[in-house]
């Protein structure tokens, strides 16, 4: 090689160096998100406030932050999503509800993870304590135990002659059963017969309506579970169907044809945990960010569903919903 020719090839591999070094320094972050929650409305009204928050933060997806979007219900289909997720290695994933939070937990004990819809994490074996996580996981968590007794002393305002309740669960899920223990103590105190029934599909869920609604003064109650989310639709059909009134976890269940929601509001943990996110990609660690209960909770009534139904909400009841649906 002539020594101009060696000089310039030189160069021009120094001037490279450095715009190599650049492309380095801004690599794209990327957020994984894994969804248990099969259908697509499930899933937007979840992921539009995340983004919405990473947006006001400064995180411009195709811009500055690339995301990754997995959804999946069957629980075998979720380890095999969360296996295939932390594959990609992500900078951080964004999981929900706590079936997917625990396949993800057995997927990678590294990647950092926030949650936002989880309850009792400690019970669940994902941190160490709310205040202090100690691994690669913290989060938002979705409500507290002693929701499910406040669920039944609201069926019972709604329509004072019940005297026995449907509950719908699966059993061998830790928040379901932890729900279900209040649920019963609050039953004990009311006077109303408590009937759990384990369901895991459809098919399960219409039998338990077809035995339960056979008599009546009876209410329903649905801890929740992405089984519950999933088929929450025929779950309307049928308690309006049965007239079975009932009290549903969050906001959507009322708007989508349920009769009343009470828990917290949903869209302000996935705010919240955006917030986590850009911390997290800004440097700080899953094992020093606390893990935060909810903060807002809301009453929804869908009047549409009470008159199908036969149904008059009480007056008070009304005063004190945050939203009523016409």
């Amino acid at each position: 090689m002539r020594r101009r020719e060696f000089l310039g090839a030189l160069g021009g591999a120094t001037l490279a160096w450095p715009s190599c070094t650049l492309a380095q320094a801004s690599k794209v972050p990327r957020i994984g998100v894994l969804s248990g929650f099969e259908d697509a409305s499930a899933n937007e009204i979840r992921i539009i406030p995340f983004k919405q928050q990473l947006q006001a933060i400064g995180w411009i997806e195709g811009r500055n932050v690339e995301i990754d979007y997995r959804h999946v219900s069957a629980t075998g289909k979720l380890e095999m999503a969360a296996t295939d997720l932390v594959a990609t290695k992500p900078d951080v994933v964004m999981v929900m509800p706590t079936p997917a939070v625990q396949a993800i937990w057995r997927a990678t004990r590294s990647i950092p993870v926030v949650f936002a819809n989880v309850a009792d994490p400690v019970e669940g074996g994902f941190v160490a304590s709310d205040a202090r996580p100690g691994g690669n996981m913290t989060g938002f968590t979705s409500f507290e135990y002693s929701l499910g007794g406040k669920w039944l002393e609201l069926l019972k305002e709604i329509v004072p002659a019940t005297r026995r309740v449907l509950v719908l669960l699966v059993q061998e899920h830790y928040t379901s059963r932890g729900l279900l223990r209040f649920i019963e103590a609050a039953g004990q105190t009311l006077g109303i017969k408590v009937t759990p029934v384990a369901v895991h599909e459809v098919s399960d869920i219409e039998r338990a309506f077809e035995t339960f609604g056979r008599e009546p003064g009876g209410g329903l109650l649905t801890p929740p579970h992405i089984v519950i989310t999933n088929h929450s639709k025929r779950i309307f059909e049928l308690a309006t169907a049965h007239r079975i009134p009932a009290v549903y976890p969050f906001r959507q269940f009322a708007f989508n044809g349920g009769l009343v929601a009470y828990g917290a509001l949903e869209a302000d943990a996935y705010r919240r945990a955006a917030t986590y996110v850009d911390r997290i990609l800004k440097g700080a660690k899953p094992a020093e960010l606390p893990v935060q209960n909810p903060t807002k909770f809301e009453l929804v009534v869908n009047l549409k569903t009470a008159r199908a139904m036969g149904l008059t909400i009480p007056s008070p009841l009304l005063i004190r919903a945050d939203e009523v649906i016409e």
